[in-house]
């Protein structure tokens, strides 16, 4: 069960009129739940867990369970109010009282459509928190020299996503390619071939783009990992080959894999793909438009799981290997980044207007038109490092209201 209600009743209330108002007001909620009562034993185990304040004079009730409470659970405090009986006025004496000891709170009160909607999104936020605990994720070699900024701390990592990040050496990597069988690789989808004059070259490459996916493969059993972001750019010399293809199809088959060894990127395709069963499109912007907030953003992978079609061509700094230029269903999307040590956020909504292919630009290239063209600036004025995540549909509310339970984040 997704949700568990528990109660606070002062004794001084009939049972059976109390009982009443209890069964008419969560009747006319709009969610499945667990009834719980007084009984919080199991308070905290849940995805989310509703204190309903049924009646007043339950402040000092709350105040004497309150310590066995935090012990079990270190989630905001859920107050949740029919109004009735004043339980309203108990509830916001009780927050005042949280707020007082530095601890988060909220009352849901309102109508049953707003309480419903509310209950609904955190549930949900508590489903992502729960699918992030215990998770590990490694970081094969280090971040790209390039990524100067992007970098994470590991320990506040663990401590507000419950997440592990595991180090990998990337010559582990680089000792394991040679070993995999050399075979063409098993494509997910029809693919195409971007450019003619490129066909026999990327023909070539795929036998090699298909050991360095089995090799990502056999290093996620080794350490256990369920995500992992690697330092892409040294394969180009090391086996003259990308890792692009290898990252589409993992990505595809529901292990997170990000470029050029960034930590917070991964992280923030960790956090969609717990919430919409996609990583998300790895990208950077190219060029942006502030006055009308209309981005590009490229990239030489993509998913093979969020495109509707995809072609091979080569990689486009080095001109070798494997890059994939794949084209997403247009309409709503989400930007969404976290930041290393996970005080800041950036998620807006917009649309996927189209998708072109440029020769000049990494090969997945999408142009995307904020749906507030003044958050455009951010990118120009204080940017969460260059790599942001795109993701389909509208997600604002649920990631803002996610980070902010998780991290304290600052909404940018």
């Amino acid at each position: 069960m997704n949700i568990s209600i528990y109660t606070l009743t002062s004794e001084l209330h009939d049972e059976q009129s109390v009982a009443a108002v209890t069964r008419d007001f969560l009747g006319s909620l709009n969610f499945d739940y667990e009834f719980k009562g007084s009984d919080y034993s199991d308070y905290g185990s849940h995805p989310l867990d509703l204190i309903y304040v049924r009646t007043g004079g339950t402040e000092g009730i709350f105040q004497r369970i309150l310590p066995q409470l935090r012990l079990q659970s270190a989630s905001p405090f859920y107050l949740l109010t029919s109004g009735k009986s004043n339980s309203l006025a108990a509830s916001m004496e009780i927050l005042s009282y949280l707020r007082q000891h530095g601890l988060e709170g909220e009352i849901i009160h309102g109508t049953p459509q707003y309480v419903s909607r509310r209950i609904s999104l955190l549930a949900r936020v508590g489903e992502v928190r729960n699918k992030l605990q215990g998770k590990r994720l490694g970081i094969i070699g280090k971040p790209s020299d390039w990524l100067i900024s992007s970098h994470a701390d590991a320990d506040k990592v663990k401590e507000r996503l419950g997440i592990e990040l595991v180090h990998v050496p990337m010559q582990e990597l680089l000792e394991t390619i040679p070993n995999v069988p050399v075979h063409p690789l098993e494509e997910p989808a029809p693919a195409e071939y971007a450019r003619p004059c490129v066909v026999d070259a990327v023909k070539q490459a795929l036998p090699g783009a298909h050991q360095i996916y089995e090799a990502l493969r056999m290093l996620v059993a080794k350490h256990q990992l369920q995500g992992l972001t690697i330092r892409c750019f040294d394969l180009l010399t090391a086996v003259h080959n990308t890792g692009c293809v290898a990252l589409a199809k993992l990505n595809s088959e529901g292990i997170v894999a990000g470029c050029e060894g960034d930590v917070p990127a991964m992280l923030t395709m960790k956090i969609a793909q717990a919430l919409l069963g996609v990583s998300g499109f790895l990208a950077n912007p190219a060029s942006i438009n502030t006055e009308t907030g209309e981005i590009l953003f490229a990239h030489c992978t993509i998913p093979f799981n969020m495109v509707e079609r995809y072609e091979y061509d080569t990689h486009f700094e080095s001109g070798i290997g494997v890059g994939i230029r794949g084209y997403m269903k247009e309409g709503p999307v989400t930007i969404f980044k976290v930041s290393g040590d996970l005080s800041r956020c950036f998620v807006e909504e917009g649309m996927l207007e189209r998708s072109q292919g440029n020769p000049d630009l990494c090969r997945t290239q999408q142009v995307i038109r904020l749906s507030d063209a003044s958050k455009a600036s951010y990118f120009l004025t204080n940017p969460i490092g260059n790599h942001h995540v795109i993701l389909p549909g509208h997600h604002k509310e649920v990631l803002s209201q996610l980070l902010k339970n998780e991290t304290g984040y600052q909404n940018d």
